[in-house]
């Protein structure tokens, strides 16, 4: 028993074949440039990259909280300062950069 149901002229065996060729020779190229170490390094860096670039920017938003939660502490509604909560954070500021100098002096001194 024979298939009849592929009842192509060789020409077009041919020109099947070629453009199945053509096909194969475009995947080996692009597995040969995927494969090429320059691409592997390449990638390897953009990882890199975008995993830096996704942690600066949790730090960035991160910070950026912090920021607004003390601002929002130390500002009223209306953007006026709040002196009782600032007055007792400047006064701890001051207190902390003055023990600090005074520890330092002792060292050298």
């Amino acid at each position: 028993m024979s298939d009849t149901s592929d009842i192509r002229t060789p020409a077009q065996i041919e020109a099947d074949i070629k453009r199945r060729r053509e096909t194969l020779a475009e995947t080996l190229d692009e597995i040969g440039v995927r494969v090429h170490p320059k691409t592997i390094v390449g990638d390897a860096k953009a990882k890199v990259v975008a995993g830096f670039d996704n942690s600066l920017g949790r730090v960035y938003v991160g910070a950026n909280r912090l920021i607004s939660d003390v601002k929002g502490k130390l500002v009223s509604a209306d953007g006026a300062p709040r002196l009782e909560r600032i007055v007792p954070v400047a006064l701890v500021a001051v207190g902390l950069v003055g023990l600090l100098t005074v520890s330092s002096r002792r060292r050298k001194g």
